[in-house]
């Protein structure tokens, strides 16, 4: 089973343009990153730029609208995410609850949905899918 654990730290959808980390946050977190790499269950992680640096694409009456960051009606943006393969959404919960995050920070956790985990109709409306993720 893959999961995401999504990073949501509280304040990143103010920060400025190029806010960085904490050099001894950024260590902490690579040592729980090797963690989960050394114990074979990280699928990819990365980090994210603030919103301010970001776009948004909305549609409304399918035509796109842009959106410049950052994104003022926003309270909770995703700071960055790890994607790990586990055998259960309890083992999921323990690696998150590992991390060593701060008090501003939450980690919601999400399982993948699986293409066999569609009905076969859905499955044959998505014919191709397993070939694109190549």
């Amino acid at each position: 089973m893959r999961f995401m654990m999504l990073m949501i730290p509280k304040g990143y959808e103010s920060a400025e343009p190029g806010a960085m980390p904490d050099v001894a946050a950024v260590e902490a977190m690579m040592a729980y990153n090797r963690e989960l790499q050394e114990a074979g269950v990280l699928v990819a992680l990365d980090g994210l730029h603030p919103p301010s640096m970001g776009v948004r694409v909305s549609f409304k009456e399918g035509k796109p609208t842009l959106i410049d960051g950052p994104f003022i009606e926003t309270n909770e943006v995703l700071g960055g995410y790890w994607m790990i393969q586990v055998n259960s959404k309890e083992e999921a919960i323990q690696w998150a609850m590992r991390c060593p995050g701060s008090d501003n920070e939450t980690i919601e956790i999400r399982q993948v949905q699986e293409f066999e985990d569609f009905p076969e109709d859905i499955q044959q409306a998505a014919a191709g899918y397993e070939e694109m993720k190549k």
